[in-house]
């Protein structure tokens, strides 16, 4: 295992890796000489592995041991706590089987402006970042949720049937009766009516531990669980709700960002889709080309230098 470990770290992945001249190991390598040899080949310079050591260096490893341990004792912590709120949720919603992925969602827009929906996953290990996902919402009226809710929950869940791996055991939406509403005549239409979805309504003080989760029951009836604030099922649902709010405002903010760093450089006449991702390539943001100089900007490829004093004159005009 640690010579697997020390191959994809020092050789497997960036090159460029800023690599020190002794590498200190806790137990030896069966091929050190040759894992040796290969790092020397892609560092270009001479590097000692090391695992008898004193002083120190020993201090070190001592330090490097002790860190590890405590990871991993914080990770199974971790593990056993989160599984311990999944066995509290099945309670509280009184589900026959603990859920093993809930899938969260949730609105995100300034005035209107650049709506996106988020998803957010958790399993039963934790947040699934590799499954979350944002929707850049068009073709509705600013700042109407609810049809941003539709349309996200749309895109999301049409191709569940051939993504059956996928499919939640349980789905929040962060909202009241209305949300919770949409989203099952959404659900309905796909016919996915059979999926498992609560509302999560804030309470009238809107803090948190005075929710009130929502379930729709037959014949289109809604129950209502007012739960303990301290109980642990609930703390799960406000940490997967959280996640899902701060998604969304992340998204929302970089669609925005990159909106109004674009149309920027759109009313700059000469500089068109591959001139603008070139100079935002080559500067990173439209706040560093404006600290350029002009000399700076015909840099850029495909800047010409009469060009580039267009662009330095028309972004500090104003």
């Amino acid at each position: 295992m640690l010579s697997s470990f020390v191959e994809q770290y020092y050789i497997g992945q960036n090159e460029s890796r800023d690599i020190p001249g002794e590498i200190v190991l806790n137990e030896s390598l069966s091929n050190q000489a040759l894992i040796t040899e290969a790092i020397e080949q892609v560092v270009g310079k001479k590097v000692k592995i090391s695992t008898k050591v004193k002083q120190l260096k020993a201090q070190w490893l001592k330090l490097a041991s002790t860190n590890a341990e405590n990871a991993l004792q914080t990770h199974l912590a971790n593990k056993e706590n989160m599984f311990h709120k999944f066995d509290a949720l099945a309670e509280l919603l009184q589900l026959e089987d603990r859920p093993k992925r809930m899938e969260c969602f949730d609105i995100s827009h300034s005035s209107g402006e650049k709506t996106v929906g988020s998803c957010v996953v958790f399993n039963e290990a934790g947040p699934m970042k590799s499954d979350y996902r944002t929707y850049n919402i068009e073709g509705i009226t600013g700042g109407d949720d609810y049809a941003a809710m539709r349309q996200t929950l749309e895109r999301r869940y049409k191709a569940l049937k051939d993504n059956p791996d996928k499919r939640p055991d349980l789905i929040l939406i962060d909202g009241g009766k209305g949300q919770l509403n949409l989203a099952l005549e959404v659900f309905d239409r796909l016919n996915l009516s059979d999926l498992n979805v609560i509302g999560v309504a804030k309470g009238v003080t809107r803090k948190p531990g005075f929710e009130t989760l929502l379930i729709p029951e037959k014949a289109g009836h809604l129950k209502t669980i007012d739960c303990a604030s301290d109980n642990p099922g609930l703390h799960l649902i406000q940490q997967i709700r959280d996640e899902a709010h701060r998604f969304a405002i992340t998204g929302h903010r970089n669609r925005r960002d990159k909106a109004r760093r674009q149309s920027t450089l759109e009313n700059i006449e000469g500089v068109g889709a591959k001139r603008r991702k070139a100079l935002l390539q080559y500067f990173g943001s439209v706040s560093n080309i404006k600290k350029a100089s002009t000399e700076e900007i015909a840099k850029v490829s495909g800047i010409s230098t009469s060009l580039a004093e267009h662009i330095y004159l028309t972004l500090h005009s104003s």
